[in-house]
C-alpha cells in the first residue's frame, strides 16, 4: 500500500470485524483493539502503549475519558479523547474476565499476557481484514474511519474540523483533512442545495 492511504471502513465493515474478531482467541480484548481504533482513533503504537492507568480515574474506576500521554503516542500527540460508551463497555467487559487492572498493565496484550508490541497489533489488524477480504484495509484504517466520521458529524454537535484535529493528536489542521475521506454522495446533496 505505498502510496495509498488506508481505506475507511463502512458501518457494515465494522460490523462484519466486529462479528469475526467474537470468533477468534481473546474476544474481549480483540473487540477492545477494534474499538480503540474505531472509536477513539488510536494508531497502533497507541494501542500498543494503552495502559489501565491511562482509563482510570483516580478511585481506579473506568475514566469517561482516555489520558493519552506524548510518551505513548507519536511525538507529541498526548491527547484527552472522550470514551465511547461502547469502548467504555468492552473495557468493562475485558477487565471483568481476562485481565487484571494494574495502573502499569498494557490492556492489549499477546498470547503470552506481556504487552503486544505496535509491530504485532498492526499484524492482527492486517490478519483480521485479510480473512474478511477487506482490500486496502491496515491498522491506520480505524483512524482513518474514526476521523472521517467525527469530521462528517462535527458540525451538528457545534464543534468544528480544529475540534477532530485535537482528538486525532495532529500538529496541523492540513495533516487532519489527509485523512478525511470524500463523500460523492454529499457532493451532489450539497450542489443540490446550491
Amino acid at each position: 500500500m505505498i502510496g495509498k492511504q488506508a481505506k475507511v471502513l463502512r458501518a457494515k465493515d465494522v460490523e462484519r470485524v466486529l462479528h469475526h474478531i467474537s470468533t477468534l482467541t481473546y474476544p474481549e480484548r480483540n473487540k477492545v483493539m477494534v474499538l480503540l481504533s474505531i472509536k477513539a482513533g488510536l494508531r497502533a503504537k497507541e494501542i500498543s502503549e494503552f495502559t489501565w492507568a491511562m482509563a482510570l480515574d483516580p478511585d481506579g474506576n473506568l475514566s469517561n475519558h482516555i489520558h493519552l500521554p506524548s510518551s505513548a503516542s507519536k511525538g507529541k500527540s498526548g491527547r484527552i479523547i472522550p470514551l465511547h460508551p461502547q469502548l467504555k463497555e468492552a473495557l468493562v467487559a475485558l477487565r471483568n474476565t481476562h485481565h487484571s487492572s494494574e495502573p502499569d498493565r498494557h490492556i492489549i496484550f499477546s498470547k503470552h499476557g506481556s504487552k503486544m508490541h505496535a509491530c504485532n497489533v498492526a499484524h492482527w489488524f492486517r490478519k483480521v481484514y485479510a480473512a474478511l477480504g477487506l482490500i486496502g484495509c491496515s491498522s491506520h484504517s480505524g483512524r482513518r474511519t474514526f476521523i472521517t466520521n467525527a469530521a462528517r458529524k462535527v458540525s451538528t454537535v457545534g464543534g468544528s474540523l480544529r475540534d477532530v484535529q485535537l482528538l486525532a493528536g495532529h500538529s496541523s489542521l492540513s495533516m487532519t483533512q489527509r485523512y478525511i475521506d470524500a463523500n460523492t454522495d454529499a457532493q451532489r446533496a450539497l450542489i443540490d442545495l446550491l
